[in-house]
């Protein structure tokens, strides 16, 4: 029976979770969760149990489905019409910020990046001061949280742009001074930005790198034109990330394996972590099955979401006046079939993955929880649920969905998110 609640001991403070499978690893373990609204962490079941002999306030049979530590997104540029890279006035992009967070743990993700894409300075400058780090003193209902945010350009190739503004791209000629012109000064720390994409080969970038990890900014590479050579030089300078493996970047050849090269056991350089959109529409799933298997502990799921995920099928103006062109999964500017970006959920990247791979939920899960978390130096924080983490959870079930071509798949269901230990989304 649950511990009597005293009036120093508010209700529910202490949740057990029981007949569950927790994700440990690579495997799934049929094991207690005891967890506290109060710390907002993991706690030792036993030693709160034996030593201190405090029983939960409350009991949850999750009928054996499957607890995974919340999703994190380290590319995500907005949803439901809201788009991180448009500022507008302060309040509203607040009130946008704060509602955009709480719709966004109905879809299992309990952090992110927020993400700008190549804009101004003045965007940079009016923008970043609001997409720091959440912090600890933020309550559960207020939803997802920032981990920092992610500046996807100005300082990237001409050539492997996309769909991003060219007449925003930049160089940084006077080296880290342009680049803190560009972001300003007092955003360049791990307190506001937490990932960089840039192109090394771009004047300035490259010897600017150790400058920025040096101040816990993770820098990554994108939207570049290098070849092994160069990035292998900017592995070797700092960099640990690719943003978005294949796309906006030289293909893979037999004599120059370009970016994707950083993925093999080459010249003592160490193997970079890597972004993959696995929507259906920027990769094809052999593709993905091919990155995953050069380096699986590298491999981290994202969305490259823009303001349309959760929008109806139509025509969108977008941040640069290009028209974009939604339907389903698929972003192109319109006109072309140059991909504008994501709108798939985290969670259907990764059914995608379990699916075209056949890997163990375990292994998928890792992809959008402990190796984000291990690539922005968040773990053992965030994406584990091992004692005095973060309680960010996802409570799943596995449910069977007929797909377009008739095929049965069994695919992964977010039916519970807790946040700091607080139910803050169940599926009715």
């Amino acid at each position: 029976m649950p511990a009597a609640i005293s009036p120093e001991r508010p209700q529910n403070l202490i949740t057990k979770l029981t007949n569950c499978r927790l994700v440990k690893g690579n495997t799934l373990v049929e094991e207690d969760l005891w967890i506290s609204s109060q710390t907002g962490k993991i706690l030792p079941a036993q030693e709160i149990f034996y030593e201190h002999q405090l029983g939960p306030d409350q009991i949850i049979d999750l009928q054996g489905r499957i607890v995974s530590p919340g999703f994190i997104d380290s590319q995500f540029n907005g949803a439901y019409g809201f788009d991180f890279s448009t500022p507008g006035d302060v309040v509203s992009y607040q009130k946008g910020i704060k509602a955009l967070n709480q719709k966004l743990v109905q879809t299992g993700l309990t952090s992110y990046l927020p993400t700008i894409i190549t804009q101004k300075p003045e965007v940079y400058h009016k923008a970043l001061p609001y997409l720091g780090p959440s912090g600890q003193d933020r309550i559960p209902e207020d939803g997802a949280e920032s981990l920092g945010a992610h500046c996807e350009g100005p300082f990237m190739s001409a050539h492997k742009k996309g769909v991003h503004n060219e007449s925003a791209l930049r160089e940084a000629t006077s080296g880290f001074a342009s680049i803190e012109q560009c972001y300003g000064a007092a955003n360049l720390t791990a307190d506001t930005i937490k990932m960089i994409t840039a192109a090394p080969e771009v004047e300035g970038v490259m010897e600017s790198i150790p400058e920025l990890t040096s101040r816990g900014i993770i820098m990554s590479i994108g939207h570049t034109d290098a070849d092994f050579e160069k990035a292998t030089e900017a592995i070797n300078n700092g960099a640990t990330m690719i943003t978005h493996l294949f796309n906006a970047m030289k293909p893979l050849h037999h004599r120059n394996p370009g970016i994707f090269g950083l993925l093999g056991q080459n010249y003592g350089a160490r193997r970079p972590y890597f972004g993959l959109i696995a929507d259906g529409i920027h990769l094809h799933p052999t593709t993905v099955k091919i990155a995953w298997a050069a380096h699986p502990e590298g491999m981290v799921l994202v969305t490259d979401a823009l303001a349309l995920m959760g929008m109806d099928d139509g025509v969108y103006e977008w941040t640069n006046g290009d028209m974009i062109v939604k339907k389903g999964s698929n972003l192109t500017k319109q006109g072309t079939e140059t991909l504008a970006g994501g709108c798939a959920s985290l969670l259907q990247c990764l059914n995608n993955f379990l699916t075209w791979t056949g890997a163990p939920i375990p292994t998928g899960l890792a992809a959008v929880t402990s190796t984000p978390a291990k690539m922005l130096g968040m773990y053992p924080q965030k994406g584990t649920l091992e004692t005095e983490a973060d309680a960010d959870l996802c409570v799943l079930s596995e449910v069977d969905v007929i797909d377009e071509n008739g095929f049965t798949n069994r695919v992964l269901q977010v039916d519970e998110v807790w946040k700091f230990g607080k139910r803050v989304f169940e599926r009715t």
